[in-house]
């Protein structure tokens, strides 16, 4: 099966995914001690930090890929220069669990500017040089929050807290489905501590941080609101991986959705984040739905088109939040338009300063650009499959994948789209 790879922005967090084009980079071998080949990644030279996600070529690493890795940079001449930690992650199979133990490799690349190519060799890296996240006492923690949370931190500063049980809030009527909700991201944090995302909100009470739901869900005829948690809801069945090294932290989970007591559909969920560096973190969602055993139909809301993935900003005051699309910035709100990328900066509680977070959507996306609906009170919607629905077919795997970039201060248009040009990079391996 081919993957389609992609060089990334410093903060950038590419989730695990499987990509159905061909690759663009370029990988040669070179022997290292005893004949041993160590491949060499070629990546376009950019101004601007790039964040590398690629297969691993297994051909080229005959012996299993243990202990901590590097990226050698290699000058026109063949000398090798700076060394940077590289991690390895888990490959993806198709139906979204781990394929391999480490399929692919991730790394922070710095800018360069001035050259059409840079090489880096794949090599071992000294213990002594490389420890892993878990071993530092100021590197990536996954913290138990409750029995029905997962908080993730980076250096001691809160990242994110993943809500695999049921939330509840008891100021919501017990007859309203709103009352409760898993499955969600929420807090998700700024780079400064500040909350971005908002929980129960008295304006929209189902509206709960980073999630991922539809207003009509269609199932023998009946139909459910999965939006709303109408007949239908997300449940937590099993974690699939939890990992932490130099270049990201990873978690896989997977849940069901319920009608009563039936599942009715699997879904897969990867997070990998990266470090906050240069001023920014991104966070890479990967998600694989499997239809159970009959076909289900996904449709948005009407005239607007809101229903997949979602993010509720925290934001104070309406008039003071920015939304920015690649036509610019605007006080109107879009309903069902298609858009590549979106922002939302706001000061938000806890914050000396305007910051925010975009949402990217990638290239190979179904029916790119995809439609949305933006609301500058705090909600970014994609809205996919959009207005018109779609039907799946039971036991066939539904893809879609989304970067969150986070950014520390207001950033200007034309950084907006240099981080999603990166995002949007492809590379590949050549023989």
């Amino acid at each position: 099966m081919q993957r389609r790879t992609m060089l990334c922005s410093s903060a950038l967090l590419t989730i695990l995914s499987f990509w159905p084009t061909a690759h663009r980079s370029a990988v040669a071998a070179e022997a290292g001690p005893a004949g041993q080949p160590r491949p060499v990644l070629v990546v376009p030279a950019r101004a601007a930090a790039l964040y590398v996600a690629v297969d691993l070529p297994r051909e080229k690493l005959p012996t299993p890929p243990e202990g901590p890795w590097q990226l050698a940079e290699l000058d026109v001449r063949g000398r090798t220069g700076d060394r940077l930690p590289a991690q390895l992650v888990p490959l993806l199979s198709a139906d979204g669990t781990p394929a391999a133990e480490h399929g692919r490799l991730v790394a922070d690349i710095p800018p360069r500017a001035g050259a059409a190519l840079r090489r880096f060799r794949l090599e071992p890296a000294p213990l002594a040089d490389v420890q892993p996240a878990d071993a530092q006492p100021n590197g990536w923690r996954f913290e138990p929050d409750r029995g029905r949370s997962l908080k993730l931190s980076d250096g001691g500063r809160p990242v994110l807290v993943y809500n695999y049980g049921t939330i509840t809030n008891h100021s919501v009527p017990p007859s309203d489905g709103r009352r409760s909700r898993a499955c969600y991201i929420h807090p998700l944090w700024g780079l400064e501590g500040e909350c971005l995302t908002d929980d129960f909100p008295k304006d929209h009470y189902h509206h709960h941080g980073v999630f991922w739901t539809w207003p009509h869900v269609t199932i023998d005829g009946h139909e459910y609101d999965l939006w709303v948690n109408q007949g239908i809801r997300p449940e937590f069945v099993a974690w699939l991986g939890r990992q932490s090294g130099p270049a990201a932290a990873v978690l896989g989970v997977e849940n069901g959705w319920f009608v009563g007591d039936r599942k009715v559909m699997i879904e897969r969920v990867w997070l990998r984040v990266t470090a906050a560096a240069r001023d920014e973190r991104a966070l890479d969602l990967d998600f694989t739905w499997i239809p159970v055993d009959r076909p289900i139909t996904l449709r948005g809301a009407e005239g607007k088109s809101y229903g997949g993935l979602t993010m509720r900003f925290a934001v104070q005051a309406e008039k003071d939040s920015t939304i920015t699309v690649p036509g610019g910035s605007g006080s109107a709100d879009l309903p069902d338009t298609p858009l590549p990328w979106a922002d939302l900066t706001a000061k938000f509680p806890g914050a000396s300063a305007p910051s925010g977070a975009a949402i990217f959507v990638p290239l190979e996306h179904p029916d790119y650009p995809p439609t949305w609906l933006t609301r500058h009170y705090g909600p970014l919607c994609i809205g996919w499959p959009g207005v018109k629905g779609q039907t799946f077919p039971p036991g066939k795997p539904i893809h879609l994948s989304y970067r969150i970039w986070i950014h520390r201060a207001a950033v200007s248009p034309q950084q907006l789209k240099l981080a999603y040009q990166a995002y949007t990079t492809e590379v590949q391996w050549q023989e």
